[in-house]
């Protein structure tokens, strides 16, 4: 049965548009903040939203993550705290709503119950960047029967075979990352062609792309070929707690959702 990632994506290929999937770490710079931004996420032309649930020792993010999710932890927010705010927005929006979660927590909290708990908050879906291929089935089953997405993520240095097994353990879409590294702003356009001509040859999922995703160009060059451009730092750096928080985000998102290829206007152009 079809969730809120499959049919957001498939109303948007109907209608010919890319998505913008901005990235906030969930509780920064507070919980009230989050509950605040994700809507106007929205309103400026997000069509999903991935929430980091903070955690000690981020997976391959950079300086500007890694700190906002060291302020959140010193803040006391838990993983239940964040199923909770999702719990609000859910009843207040329509976006989609991916958790990027370390298997570490996972694994904590135990599989059956982290999922059943994150379903019933209202997230439609996870990333789980650090999630061991051998154990992936077992989570992909868990999460299919939970009506939620997995989406796991492929890097530029992935061979063909690997990416193969890991586009067979995706739903809702498939993360490929811009570059090799940590997360962050880069100046220069990533170069993704080959790679997500590799990725279509697997399969028919949508492919979202982000690391260094910073700029309008950015966003214009990559969903020129993928289906979805991924923001991070950018955005994250954006919501220092200056009591700007909300409207510095949007206001950024904004100008990146106009920048998202439009395949229609393109295709007559």
């Amino acid at each position: 049965m079809a969730g809120r990632i499959d049919d957001i994506f498939a109303r948007l290929r109907a209608e010919g548009r890319t998505a913008l999937i901005p990235f906030v770490t969930a509780g920064y710079p507070s919980l009230k903040v989050t509950a605040e931004v994700v809507p106007a996420l929205e309103t400026a032309g997000a069509s999903i939203v991935e929430l980091g649930i903070p955690f000690s020792d981020p997976i391959a993010d950079g300086p500007v993550i890694a700190a906002s999710m060291h302020a959140a932890l010193g803040a006391g927010v838990t993983p239940g705290a964040v199923f909770d705010i999702v719990s609000q927005l859910r009843r207040a929006t329509r976006v989609g709503l991916v958790a990027m979660v370390s298997d570490s927590i996972v694994q904590r909290m135990g599989p059956q119950r982290f999922l059943a708990d994150a379903a019933e908050a209202g997230f439609d879906g996870l990333i789980i960047p650090d999630l061991d291929l051998a154990g992936a089935p077992a989570v992909a089953e868990l999460a299919a029967g939970h009506g939620m997405t997995l989406s796991l993520l492929i890097a530029p240095t992935t061979p063909d075979d690997r990416i193969e097994r890991i586009v067979g353990l995706c739903s809702g879409f498939v993360y490929v990352l811009a570059r090799a590294g940590i997360t962050g702003e880069r100046d220069a356009t990533p170069d993704i062609a080959a790679r997500v001509e590799s990725v279509r040859r697997h399969t028919d999922l949508p492919i979202a792309v982000g690391f260094g995703i910073s700029e309008p160009e950015h966003v214009s060059a990559v969903t020129e070929l993928a289906d979805a451009a991924i923001v991070g730092s950018a955005i994250v750096r954006r919501m220092g707690p200056d009591g700007e928080a909300v409207s510095a985000a949007a206001d950024f998102a904004r100008t990146l959702a106009a920048a998202l290829t439009n395949r229609r206007r393109s295709d007559a152009q």
